[in-house]
């Protein structure tokens, strides 16, 4: 088993790979990654363009107005966030920075993941706030977030320094 240098210095144990390979095959991992990310943000997004179109919309209350522009705002960044390491591919390649590519494409799409979480909160409070006009709702919509939040950072967090050696 070969023993390669990783980008914080630490081995990375199993894989013969030169640091351009590596870069390589994160960044596949990476876009395969995004890929389920933006189709489900795209729809959302596209979902909650719609939505200020309908009669619906001119009955809700003020509170309910503020939560959909938040929600609208959240998804258009979500949007960005999680569309941005593509741009950031085509604008960089062929110049021989994949590597640096691979991080920063990496922070954004964690970034994009976040706000993922902020948007299908957002969007969740307004639905069932409309839906339902019951005092229960934001301790339902409190204990989705906290599955979202198990499901996406802390099992994932907790797996990282579980099983990892450094």
């Amino acid at each position: 088993m070969a023993d390669t240098q990783r980008g914080g210095g630490t081995l990375d144990r199993g894989r013969d790979e030169t640091k351009e390979e590596r870069a390589d095959r994160k960044w596949g991992e990476l876009i395969q990654e995004v890929r389920v990310a933006q189709t489900g943000v795209q729809i959302l997004f596209g979902f909650l363009l719609t939505v200020v179109f309908t009669a619906r919309y001119e009955q809700l209350g003020a509170t309910d107005h503020a939560i959909y522009i938040i929600t609208v705002v959240l998804g258009a960044t979500t949007t960005g966030a999680l569309i941005s390491p593509v741009a950031l591919h085509r604008i960089v390649s062929g110049r021989q920075v994949k590597p640096e590519a691979v991080r920063w494409a990496s922070r954004l799409t964690f970034i994009g993941l976040v706000l993922l979480l902020a948007t299908m909160t957002s969007a969740l409070l307004l639905v069932l706030r409309v839906a339902t006009h019951d005092g229960y709702v934001p301790w339902l919509v409190g204990g989705i977030f906290a599955w979202y939040l198990a499901c996406w950072f802390v099992l994932p967090l907790w797996t990282r320094y579980r099983y990892t050696e450094d």
